[in-house]
């Protein structure tokens, strides 16, 4: 009997498995997935839908309609009929469910939607490739915008935008040899180029080439038309250089750092601070 008993126990546990949600998935983790949000407290339903990638639009949520689990634990779709409603994503800490696979058929859906293929296009084309790395650092998920990069530069490594697309996602994993290796060739290039002059700056401070990264930012402040950038690369440096006590260098870019962080009161705020303790 207690044989039988246990047999049935795990009987019941596996149908539990098939038919429990678990909401531990991000959006950004979830492309080209069947998804459920949590449930509605109002009417105990859950929305439901794919979410895909659009390259323009970027992570978008393809609504379905809503089910409810009864209490065998089947699916009870109530879909949204003739209707294209899409939701564009903003990653954030919204957690979702994969729907089971061994469900797709209670809510009438199959795993791979006919109108997906519009989206795709070329997989493999070095544009799509490179669209899909620059959505992903977007998102500040450089690991996987790698898994996109590089297999784009293997294609054709001179697309434009792509090495410094790469040195970002370097930047990011902490990788910045790799960084500096592709930033210098491409500053060459491309010297007044603002994107690349602040991604050189951050590689170089990040190892501690704080040599480098003032003349780095010399060059950026002389060439770059964009200023855009200008605050946050004195800043960094400034920071660098007050960690690193050397107050003779941090003397010689508080002003500088001021002028291009004017409207940031909360960097001003911060540098007043430094400033204060280097005259401890």
């Amino acid at each position: 009997m207690k044989y039988i008993l246990y047999f049935f126990l795990l009987i019941s546990a596996h149908s539990v498995a098939q038919t429990e949600l678990v909401f531990n998935k991000r959006l950004v983790e979830s492309e080209d997935r069947w998804v459920a949000f949590e449930k509605k407290k109002e009417d105990s339903s859950y929305q439901f839908g794919f979410i895909y990638i659009d390259a323009m639009a970027g992570l978008t949520f393809n609504q379905e309609g809503s089910f409810k689990i009864d209490g065998s634990g089947k699916y009870i779709p109530h879909k949204i009929e003739n209707a294209n409603y899409k939701v564009r994503l903003q990653p954030n800490n919204v957690l979702v469910a994969f729907i089971p696979e061994n469900k797709f058929s209670e809510l009438d859906i199959i795993k791979v939607p006919d109108w997906l293929k519009i989206y795709k296009g070329d997989t493999n084309s070095v544009s799509r490739l490179y669209r899909w790395g620059f959505l992903y650092n977007g998102w500040n998920e450089c690991a996987k915008a790698l898994t996109y990069l590089e297999k784009a530069q293997q294609k054709d490594p001179g697309f434009k935008g792509l090495g410094v697309e790469l040195a970002f996602s370097y930047n990011c994993l902490q990788q910045y040899e790799k960084a500096i290796e592709i930033l210098k060739k491409l500053r060459e290039e491309e010297p007044t180029d603002a994107y690349i002059n602040k991604e050189l700056i951050y590689a170089q401070i990040k190892l501690g080439r704080l040599e480098d990264a003032a003349a780095s930012c010399k060059t950026a402040l002389a060439l770059c038309p964009v200023q855009t950038y200008n605050g946050e690369n004195c800043y960094n440096l400034l920071h660098e250089l007050y960690m690193k006590k050397d107050k003779t260098n941090f003397l010689l870019w508080v002003d500088e750092t001021k002028k291009w962080t004017a409207n940031r009161a909360n960097l001003l705020k911060s540098i007043k601070f430094m400033e204060d303790e280097m005259k401890k």
